[in-house]
């Protein structure tokens, strides 16, 4: 594991203004790396939805500095925290989107490798506009909670948004898109 202290540092500034909870910025970190080992070999765009406090989006950019990353938040204050957070980690190969995932749909559709998302939406949700963004053969990284169900994502879900399950390590399940436009 590389130094983390300015990734730390940031972190820290994003919880102490109410993006991150309560929650160890050591064991956050972590966890998102499990993000970062579950990334395919290759990818060379990847867009984070919902990204909040910028886990684990900060921690990829971090972690694979060659990997083109950009951020999704909603939430004005939310995006202007990341923003400050790519800054001062020095992370050129970072954009924060500041809008709806719709909105970057209509513009960016199927043009990523990666979508990741920790607590973005429901399965639905998720997986819909993964669909929309992932290019074909991408790969949707999703964090699980800790009680699984095997009806959480319904074949229904995975089959109108293209998906085809690849798995559940640790936290962490894959998805392929198949097919594509």
């Amino acid at each position: 594991m590389a130094d983390d202290h300015a990734l730390l540092a940031a972190l820290a500034d994003i919880q102490r203004r109410g993006a991150i909870g309560e929650v160890s910025l050591a064991a956050a970190v972590t966890h998102a790396d499990q993000f970062v080992d579950a990334l395919p070999v290759g990818v060379e765009r990847l867009v984070d939805l919902g990204s909040g406090g910028g886990l684990p989006g900060l921690v990829i950019a971090v972690r694979r500095p060659t990997l083109a990353i950009t951020l999704v938040e909603r939430r004005r204050s939310r995006a202007d925290l990341l923003q400050r957070a790519v800054r001062a980690l020095r992370l050129e190969q970072v954009a924060v989107f500041s809008g709806d995932v719709s909105d970057l749909a209509a513009t960016k559709a199927h043009s990523f490798g990666v979508v990741t998302a920790r607590s973005f939406a429901a399965p639905e949700v998720t997986a819909r506009w993964a669909g929309e963004l992932l290019e074909a053969d991408g790969v949707l990284v999703v964090s699980e909670p800790p009680q699984q169900s095997d009806e959480r994502w319904p074949a229904s879900v995975l089959v109108a948004a293209g998906l085809t399950d690849l798995g559940l390590v640790g936290g962490i399940r894959r998805f392929q898109r198949v097919g594509g436009p």
